[in-house]
């Protein structure tokens, strides 16, 4: 037979844990509700740079083009042809190499997902697992000592 005393304290470490994990889960759950925001935030962060950068470009490339018009250099027409042809061919490639480099980024954060669900699965199989070994630990246990105290 089980005392008051013992039931009191069980159901104050159960009140203890379940007062933990609400806790926990209520803290996940705040930062859950402003991870759209600051994903939206860093998003447009983003686009700004990227904006930037292209004005930067274009502002750069129209005053250089403007001072060499001024100079009256001469022709350099052959060279010119092949100077943007290889370039267009250099960034072709980098532009393959950055799609490659992406999409191998994409998979491994998919696959990262994909094992988080496993290791969710695993963490409720174990616990299920170690709940089961301690209802029939327990129920042993109960058998034998009453089987003792008989």
């Amino acid at each position: 037979m089980v005392d008051k005393t013992t039931k009191d304290e069980t159901t104050s470490a159960a009140n203890a844990f379940d007062a933990v994990k609400d806790n926990l889960i209520r803290t996940v759950d705040e930062v859950a509700k402003v991870q759209p925001q600051y994903l939206q935030s860093i998003s447009n962060l983003q686009l700004d740079y990227i904006q930037t950068t292209k004005n930067m470009i274009q502002t750069a490339f129209a005053a250089q083009k403007q001072v060499t018009s001024n100079l009256n250099i001469p022709s350099a027409a052959p060279y010119s042809e092949i100077f943007v042809r290889q370039a267009n061919e250099m960034t072709n490639n980098a532009i393959r190499a950055v799609g490659i480099n992406n999409q191998l980024t994409i998979n491994a954060l998919d696959a990262a997902r994909e094992n988080l669900k496993i290791y969710n699965r695993t963490v409720d199989a174990v616990t299920e697992f170690g709940t089961n070994v301690a209802k029939a630990w327990t129920a042993f246990y109960t058998q034998a000592q009453q089987q003792f105290t008989r």
